[in-house]
């Protein structure tokens, strides 16, 4: 089978420009000293439960932490496959081979003033392995990290070939200042997961060398964040950013009409559609590499049918998903096979076509049938009260209930509040399907699949078998990319038969940006814009 990516160019936009209104803070009183100083993004961040970096598992976070934290390396926008600089200036394979040499760039200094050295870069990661929480399952292949001399630090890996360095881009591992870390309650090492009390505090302000710092955070209204005047790289254009959240998709639409945001980030097709003729407002598009899934428990003592492959399998089959990407999405999305996003190696659209599942109710039937189901069952589909790339869940839970009802399986809806449904997955308590979402922490084949194997797997109450934790290791340490590509193309159609989860669509995204700003640079890295690259016509 032949394999190809989407060309890093299809991964770039290039922005244009025109005229300007003054954006307006929420209650809608304006502030005349803020023109042109604070730039204002309407967004539904319902599902922001935390800014410490550590704890990060959420969708639009990213965008924040990256803003305010720095990472050794980064991703840039026309090549998510080779990191770049950052706050390390070079790095090289230890002496021994079994770890990764970083040094740091000179003269960076915290929000605080303060010196960025080794010591931080220990703290930051001895507090990620410690606090064993999301952050941590990504660098699993960490075991420690040394101080080699102020400017310089060792990872020390009990797997030498893992990919873990396009991993070290993502914000969650961004480097913050210890001694304020440790002055709110943070602890570094193995006692973090049950002493460490530094979390509330970074939910409301920062401790990262970003180009901004969080001034402010109040769930379900509103994010700020201020120009860090230390940053050590170009200051941002922007004195303020104000993150607005705008659950409501035609609230956002309004609102950037009207001037008071300068970008929408959740409107829907219809939406879209009514700004092409608005001349203060433009559409912003990138292919992104999220995407919205619906995950399935296996648990008996939840549904007892689900607890037949064969009927999850006719899940797959019963679903339009041509249907919900053309008459939802209004055809701006792509759909992969499984939990690795088209454009990433071993994930094409030719491989979807071949090994994804395609609508056929007649095959959906007789799964039926074998299952020892053949009038159908019923089920709970479960979904937070928010918007993701232009679509309610409770539009795409109402899609997939008709769509389902034409083989006789029968769908409760069941809206929560998207902490609620977070929380309800993570844990494992479903009690049918969840609809929800991944975003790339970093661009890494790796992190999309040892997140089924070692952790969402246990949600859908799935015994992962030995065999298929050893193919991810394998295709994820396989330097040569085309054996690579064909075992990640196996892994996809292993994990396709067991039908856990439905990839519904991996959007494009779409973002109305008023003409008064030039340059918006969005990525597909995992936190969806550069905040410290936007700036003004």
């Amino acid at each position: 089978m032949s394999v190809t990516s989407l060309s890093r160019r299809d991964l770039t936009l290039l922005l244009g420009a025109t005229a300007a209104t003054l954006p307006l803070l929420p209650g809608g009183q304006a502030l005349a000293q803020a023109r042109g100083n604070t730039l204002v993004i309407g967004l539904d961040i319902s599902d922001t439960v935390t800014f410490d970096p550590v704890k990060q598992s959420q969708y639009t976070p990213p965008m924040t932490l990256a803003a305010c934290y720095d990472s050794l390396m980064t991703l840039e926008r026309d090549d998510l496959i080779n990191p770049k600089p950052s706050l390390a200036s070079a790095w090289a394979r230890t002496p021994d081979g079994n770890g990764w040499r970083f040094t740091l760039r000179q003269g960076v200094r915290f929000a605080s003033g303060a010196a960025m050295t080794a010591e931080d870069v220990k703290f930051s990661f001895d507090r990620i392995l410690g606090m064993q929480d999301q952050t941590q399952q990504y660098i699993k292949a960490v075991d420690r990290v040394e101080v080699v001399d102020a400017q310089t630090v060792d990872f020390i890996l009990n797997s030498p070939n893992a990919p873990v360095l396009p991993i070290f881009c993502n914000p969650g591992c961004g480097i913050s200042e210890k001694a304020v870390v440790e002055r709110q309650g943070g602890i570094g090492g193995p006692t973090a997961k049950e002493a460490d009390r530094a979390t509330e505090w970074l939910n409301g302000n920062s401790a990262g060398t970003g180009p901004y710092r969080l001034l402010r955070w109040e769930r379900n209204s509103q994010i700020q964040l201020q120009r860090n005047p230390n940053y050590w790289g170009q200051q941002p254009a922007f004195e303020r950013v104000i993150i607005r959240h705008l659950s409501d998709s035609a609230a956002q639409l309004l609102a950037v009409r009207r001037g008071d945001v300068h970008a929408a980030f959740n409107l829907i097709p219809e939406q879209i559609a009514t700004l092409r003729n608005d001349a203060n407002v433009r559409m912003e598009r990138l292919p992104s590499l999220d995407f919205v899934y619906m995950a399935v428990t296996q648990n008996g003592a939840a549904n007892p049918a689900l607890a037949k492959k064969e009927a999850r399998q006719a899940i797959g089959h019963a679903i339009d998903y041509d249907g919900i990407i053309n008459n939802l999405l209004g055809g701006v999305a792509l759909r992969p096979a499984h939990f690795l996003p088209i454009g990433v190696n071993g994930s094409t659209e030719q491989v979807a076509r071949e090994i994804g599942y395609k609508q056929d109710l007649g095959r959906a039937r007789q799964l039926l049938q074998q299952a020892g189901v053949p009038d159908g069952f019923e089920m709970e589909i479960a979904y937070g009260n928010a918007a993701v790339a232009g679509i309610s869940y409770q539009v795409l839970g109402q899609k997939l209930q008709s769509d389902l009802a034409r083989v006789g399986i029968r769908v409760r809806l069941n809206p929560m509040d998207q902490v609620n449904i977070r929380t309800t997955y993570t844990q494992g308590r479903a009690a049918g399907g969840v609809l929800t979402f991944w975003n790339p922490p970093a661009v890494c084949n790796d992190l999309w699949a040892s997140a089924v194997v070692e952790r969402v797997a246990r949600r859908v109450h799935w015994p992962v078998p030995p065999e298929m934790i050893a193919l991810v290791k394998q295709a994820s340490e396989e330097q040569n990319l085309d054996t690579a590509a064909n075992l990640w193309i196996e892994w996809q159609r292993k994990m396709v038969d067991e039908a856990h989860h439905f990839i519904l669509f991996q959007p494009i995204y779409q973002i109305a940006v008023r003409n008064n700003i030039r340059g918006f640079p969005l990525t597909a890295a995992g936190w969806q814009l550069e905040m410290a690259h936007v700036t003004p016509a």
